[in-house]
């Protein structure tokens, strides 16, 4: 889905590339609630190092410093959110964040910010359900790294139908 949003576009083989990384990296943090390093960091370097090839090629549909600027971003965010609240944020949302914010930054800051939002209304939405049918509460622990993943994922497919 995500090669037919980018078409032929020289970024559609990185986001493709990066596709089973994030729904192996979902399928650890459902299981045991963390996002290894051995992971998260690599698909961070490869990803802007993929994204920084895909840019020098013709027919590019994104902008690589806006992908690092993206990543920075995107990390300082949930860097953030980490500082104030170690509990509710892993730092393997952190460092997911890097990759993530590379992959939305490379189609503008309005493809960013929507893919960061999906992430927390995914996530947020996922909660309610939780509360709302039985012993959930609003302090129950669950995985975030899927729902940032579908986020970016959703952000990716509507900025390269639109890029």
């Amino acid at each position: 889905m995500v090669g037919g949003a980018v078409g032929g576009r020289p970024e559609g083989v990185v986001f493709v590339g990066v596709v089973p990384v994030l729904l192996l990296l979902a399928l650890v943090d459902l299981g045991v609630q963390r996002l290894p390093d051995l992971l998260t960091l690599p698909l961070a370097g490869a990803t802007a190092a993929g994204l920084g090839g895909a840019a020098l090629l013709p027919g590019a549909g994104g902008n690589w410093r806006g992908a690092l600027l993206g990543g920075a971003a995107l990390a300082g965010a949930y860097l953030l959110l980490f500082l104030i609240n170690p509990a509710g944020m892993g730092f393997g949302d952190v460092k997911l964040a890097l990759a993530l914010g590379v992959i939305l930054g490379w189609y503008g800051w309005g493809v960013w910010a929507v893919g960061a939002f999906l992430g927390f209304l995914y996530g947020a939405l996922y909660g309610l359900a939780l509360v709302l049918r039985g012993p959930g509460g609003r302090r129950t622990a669950f995985p975030f790294g899927p729902f940032m993943a579908a986020g970016a994922l959703t952000g990716v497919l509507l900025g390269g139908f639109g890029a």
